[in-house]
C-alpha cells in the first residue's frame, strides 16, 4: 500500500478537521460485505482513559525502540512518549503525519509499512486497531512475515491485535455460514468517505489466532496471546523462534 495523496485520504483530512477545529463530518466506512459503518473521528484522538483493555495491555508490554504502525492521530506514541520510550510512528497519510507532528510526536514518518523510510530495526512493532489488517489477505503472509524478520532486532517482539470474524456467520447453532470455497471468511474489503473525499478500496484482513498461529510458524515465528476481548478480539505477541 503507496502512501496517499490528499485528495484520496478521507481519513487523514477528518483527523485533520477534528484537530484544528474540534469537529469533523461522518467518516463512513464501506464495504461489499458488510452495511455501511462510520468511525467517530473524536475516538480517533482518545487518551489512555479512553483505550481498551487491548491498547493498555500492549502499550504496557513494548520495550526498546518503537515502530508504531499506521500511527493515525499519533494517541499510542504520544502515551509512549509520555513514559520515556523511543518511538518512530509511520503512517500512508499525509496529513496524518503533519497532524502527528503538530501534536508534538517526536519522529512522524510519511512511510508505507513495507518502504525503507521506516527505518529500523525495532525491538517492537506495534500494530493496533486491528493491526492485522494491513495484511490484507491470507497470501499476504509471507511479505508481512518476511518483512517483519527486516525490521525486528534481535530478541524484538511485534505487538499486534485482531478479531476473529467467525461470530458474523454463526447460526443460532453456532455452526458456521460460510462456505470455503468462498475464500477466508476474515478477508474484507473496504473503502472510506469523508464528505466528498473518497478513498481507494484496500484489502483488510481480520485473522483468528489458530490460522494466524499457522502462519507465523510456516516463516519462523511463534504466538502468544497477551489478552483475549469479550468481542472476539484478541492481543497477540510475535517472536521469532529462534531468539531463545
Amino acid at each position: 500500500m503507496a502512501t496517499l495523496k490528499a485528495d484520496k485520504d478521507p481519513m487523514g483530512q477528518a483527523i485533520s478537521d477534528y484537530f484544528h477545529t474540534g469537529k469533523a463530518k461522518k467518516l463512513r466506512v464501506l464495504s461489499s460485505m458488510f452495511d455501511e459503518d462510520e468511525i467517530p473521528v473524536s475516538t480517533l484522538f482518545r487518551s489512555l482513559e479512553e483505550m481498551n483493555d487491548i491498547e493498555r495491555k500492549a502499550l504496557d508490554a513494548v520495550q526498546g525502540r518503537i515502530l508504531d504502525v499506521g500511527a493515525g492521530s499519533g494517541c499510542h506514541t504520544l502515551e509512549l512518549q509520555k513514559r520515556g520510550h523511543s518511538v518512530t510512528a509511520i503512517d500512508i497519510s499525509p496529513l496524518s503525519v503533519e497532524t502527528m507532528r503538530a501534536r508534538g510526536v517526536a519522529d512522524a514518518r510519511l512511510a508505507d509499512f513495507y518502504a525503507p523510510e521506516c527505518g529500523g530495526p525495532y525491538h517492537t512493532l506495534l500494530m493496533l486497531m486491528n493491526g492485522s489488517g494491513i495484511i490484507g489477505t491470507l497470501q499476504g503472509m509471507e511479505r508481512f512475515f518476511r518483512r517483519v524478520d527486516e525490521l525486528l532486532s534481535p530478541g524484538g517482539q511485534v505487538l499486534m491485535d485482531s478479531s476473529d470474524l467467525r461470530y458474523v456467520y454463526e447460526d443460532e447453532d453456532g455452526q458456521m455460514d460460510w462456505d470455503p470455497e468462498w475464500g477466508y471468511y476474515g478477508e474484507v474489503d473496504y473503502r472510506m468517505q469523508y464528505g466528498r473525499i473518497k478513498g481507494e478500496p484496500f484489502d483488510w484482513l481480520y485473522v483468528d489466532m489458530e490460522t494466524l498461529s499457522q502462519h507465523a510458524g510456516q516463516y519462523g515465528f511463534r504466538t502468544e496471546m497477551l489478552h483475549l476481548g469479550a468481542h472476539y478480539d484478541y492481543l497477540v505477541r510475535i517472536t521469532r523462534k529462534n531468539d531463545d
